[in-house]
């Protein structure tokens, strides 16, 4: 397929439209209608009405001349498309897609022409009928809307080519151009290091419907509305990948290059994790123990508790279109309005998953699905339930292992929605306590909903290492293992079992000797644990005596009460850009006043250090406009944007100084590179406060000439503060954004630390007081190095705050300074590594 028009969706000319379109056979094998494939996608027709063939050979060929659109990375299922536009899916048995490609050979390519009768893929019939769940394949047209099946072969055996199906195109229902008038088009490659996954397509999503045109994002020849996360999912868009923005209608131009500009530059992710191997599941298991893979580490002692859901049933006929629309509009708006309450009063990891939801929740495509299926009869609940596993279960065939996680979401949000259509809730399960939970799979809302107090740990048969259920549990401490699978089925409630996430293993009888020694590790663990939470109140000392300030980074007020409740003496670093982001307008002076005072409140008397706005580059905002720019991370963001845009930079100060009591607020600058910056927002403070100084100053020292400068930048702030993911990706010329290179990054580099000791002696020679609020300050193996070089607080993340006073308070300062030393002396970040791992025994 031409790249030039890969990414519209072509006309179909009226006068193809008169023509009946004739399928051949792809298979030989047996016919049969899609009512006898034992996969309720199929047999309910979620993807579209065809055949199926229970094949007796080896080969599936073209059933008509056709481009190909996608190829399955598995190659268990391709789609074409005809000349006249008629678009097939046809699947290789069922669940093939657990075979993992063993047994198939794709034949051609994704934008490949191919003719009728041509081999498209050569497969394994007898490892299918051994190992997958059948055979049965069916072909499938998915555009049903243009094409009608007129004619289908009767029940029996078909030979490769024979008279299969006969479509006639809907002339009244033909595809259309993606709008009218002038058109346009872009080829990226993708630099997001997870892809398009959720929260990125929302974003596309909404920046896409913001313009007076049809856009499309195509990948290898598959085109899809930029304005449904779903259909964006559906492509499996990943690292790298190659993706066609196209767009037509009179904001053609402008709309290419707003989107391109959002996936190149505008969306914030974290970067990729190094590159290793997925989690393996132990190769040496003791007798009476199972196998897992870890999604959250830790050692559990507990009693099983089962859950196991099953899907609601739901009624396939309505009570009448105008009822059951009006129940799924109300349905809707009550579950939208409870995932942005929830939202509201989240952080972190829920948040972004909640955040998640809600966008699918608003896709048109999805939502329009729906609403056709209710016109045709069916209950709202069955036609939410038609519109959108159909979805899922293309992420779960897509071949990617992250995606095909993301489609427990699309699970969630089925339940939820229907859930309410049927007034029905989730019993939920009554858990003893000290619980380990066995499950077959587990979705997020399911998760939040457990009484986390009485939970020890979570075994799961399906699931995945990075699955939302896996990176809550992770988030809340509870030891997790996953993919268990058959065997944890046959374990009985109320059975005294162990669950070792760190080391990969589910003892479902242990033997005494197993459990004595369990028992002692978990109880030497929760001794440790103890001590630090009954400390946690206590002034951070070191050893000797030495005050260290031990605060919380923070972005919300539940962020700042977690870390008071776990000891913080503070927050170091509150992240106001949380409030500026996702949102058309810049919020006023009111709003962001109420904001900070909140935080204050929950702090109940702590100090505050707000950082000032830290956005552009890799976190744009709609408001603010900032030309494209090829390397984001050396452009326009931190205090170089709110200099440039000074009304923004008065209104957050004007809100800050509104705090009361005045002065529990100090401000921080970020990205600060020389003093000309720091004194252009010292002379908005002064003019704000009519030159008082009742408020402190500070800099993010982030970069190395802030580091190299510190002397010069410490004339004019009161304190220094260094964030040391910014100052380790510049030193290093390294963008952690980018997945080639942000497995190397390292802050415990030697040329880091001694960025980090510069910075120190630049501000004791004013005076000044350094602390560090990047990961570095949780990390217990860099905490000994940092106080060594001199470093006098420390902000971490809110949960560390136990662990890390509690290092603090058994650390020798001499002993920390000759470490230091010998820090600075090593040749790379691994061997800074291997020697803070002895001098940590």
């Amino acid at each position: 397929m031409d790249r030039r028009t890969a990414g519209r969706l072509t006309p179909l000319s009226i006068g193809a439209a008169m023509s009946p379109i004739t399928l051949t056979a792809p298979l030989e094998g047996w016919a049969g209608p899609l009512d006898d494939v034992p996969d309720a996608v199929f047999a309910e027709r979620m993807l579209g009405d065809g055949l199926s063939i229970d094949p007796t050979g080896d080969t599936l060929v073209a059933p008509c001349d056709a481009v190909v659109l996608t190829v399955q990375p598995t190659a268990h299922a391709i789609t074409l498309r005809s000349p006249e536009g008629a678009e097939l899916l046809i699947h290789i048995g069922l669940d093939t897609v657990t075979l993992g490609g063993r047994g198939f050979e794709m034949l051609v390519a994704a934008g490949d022409t191919v003719t009728r009768g041509q081999p498209l893929i050569r497969f394994d019939l007898d490892l299918i009928v051994r190992e997958a769940r059948a055979a049965v394949t069916p072909v499938v047209v998915t555009n049903g809307e243009a094409f009608a099946i007129r004619t289908r072969a009767a029940p029996g055996m078909v030979a490769t080519g024979d008279a299969f199906v006969t479509l006639s195109p809907l002339a009244q229902t033909a595809i259309q151009a993606a709008g009218d008038g002038p058109s346009a088009a872009r080829t990226i490659t993708v630099p997001l290091p997870h892809g398009i996954h959720a929260r990125p397509a929302a974003r596309i999503a909404e920046v896409a419907k913001g313009f007076n045109a049809a856009v499309t994002l195509a990948k290898q020849g598959a085109a899809v509305s930029a304005s449904s996360p779903v259909g964006m999912l559906s492509l499996i868009v990943a690292h790298n990948d190659e993706l066609t923005i196209a767009a037509t209608g009179p904001q053609a131009e402008a709309a290419v290059a707003a989107v391109a500009e959002l996936i190149l530059h505008g969306i914030e992710e974290e970067p990729a994790a190094p590159a290793r191997a997925a989690p393996e599941r132990p190769t040496d298991v003791p007798e009476g123990a199972i196998a897992g893979v870890t999604a959250a580490p830790g050692l559990a002692i507990g009693t099983v508790a089962r859950w196991d859901v099953q899907d609601l049933d739901v009624p396939s006929e309505g009570c009448g279109i105008a009822a059951e629309e009006a129940a799924f509009t109300q349905a809707c708006a009550a579950l939208s309005s409870e995932l942005a309450a929830k939202a509201a009063a989240a952080s972190g990891p829920l948040r972004a998953i909640l955040d998640a939801h809600a966008a699918m929740l608003g896709d048109d495509a999805l939502l329009g699905a729906a609403r056709a299926a209710i016109a045709a009869g069916h209950s709202a609940a069955h036609a939410w339930r038609a519109a959108i596993r159909p979805q899922a279960d293309a992420l779960r065939a897509g071949g990617d292992a992250r995606l095909a996680e993301r489609a427990d979401d699309m699970r969630d949000l089925e339940r939820q929605l229907i859930g309410r259509l049927m007034g029905v809730e989730d019993s939920g399960v009554t858990l003893p306590q000290g619980a380990i939970l066995v499950a077959e799979d587990l979705l997020p809302s399911q998760f939040m909903a457990l009484d986390l107090d009485r939970l020890a740990g979570l075994a799961i048969v399906k699931g995945g290492p990075t699955s939302h259920v896996s990176i809550l549990a992770a988030a809340r401490g509870v030891p997790t293992l996953v993919a268990l699978g058959d065997p944890l089925r046959h374990v009985p409630v109320a059975a005294r079992v162990i669950l070792d996430a760190g080391a990969g293993l589910f003892h479902a009888a242990p033997s005494p000797e197993t459990l004595a020694d369990a028992e002692a590790r978990v109880a030497t663990a929760a001794t440790r644990r103890a001590d630090a939470l009954a400390r946690a109140g206590e002034e951070c000392r070191t050893a000797d005596g030495t005050r260290i300030e031990l605060f919380a980074n923070c972005g919300s007020p539940a962020d700042a009460a977690f870390a008071v409740k776990n000891g913080a003496e503070g927050c170091g670093l509150l992240r106001t850009e949380l409030l500026f982001l996702d949102r058309d307008t810049a919020p006023d002076v009111a709003e962001q006043t109420a904001d900070y005072q909140a935080v204050v409140d929950a702090l109940d008397g702590r100090p505050l250090i707000v950082r000032l706005l830290d956005i552009g580059g890799d976190k744009p905002a709609p408001y603010l406009p900032i030309e494209g720019e090829e390397n984001p991370a050396l452009g326009l963001r931190g205090v170089r944007v709110v200099l440039a845009h000074p009304q923004i930079l008065e209104d957050q100060l004007t809100a800050i100084l509104a705090v009361r009591p005045l002065g529990r607020c100090r401000i921080m600058v970020p990205m600060i590179a020389g003093v000309d910056e720091l004194l252009k927002v010292r002379a908005v403070l002064d003019r704000l406060t009519g030159g008082a100084r009742d408020v402190e100053l500070g800099v993010m020292v982030e970069t190395p000439a802030a580091a190299i400068g510190a002397d010069l930048i410490a004339a004019h702030a009161d304190f220094l503060s260094i964030g040391t993911n910014d100052l380790t990706q510049y030193t290093l010329a390294m963008d952690r954004g980018n997945a080639a290179v942000a497995g190397a990054l390292d802050g415990l580099h030697p040329a880091v630390l001694r960025l980090i000791g510069e910075t120190v002696r630049g501000g004791a020679l004013r005076e000044r007081w350094t602390g560090v609020c990047g990961s570095l300050a949780s990390d217990p193996l860099a905490v000994p190095i940092l106080l060594g070089l001199g470093v006098t607080e420390l902000s971490v993340a809110p949960a560390a705050v136990p662990e890390i006073k509690a290092l603090v308070r058994d650390l020798n300062l001499a002993a920390a300074r000759d470490h230091a030393r010998a820090a600075l002396a090593c040749p790379d970040a691994s061997a800074v590594r291997r020697l803070a791992r002895e001098f940590a025994r």
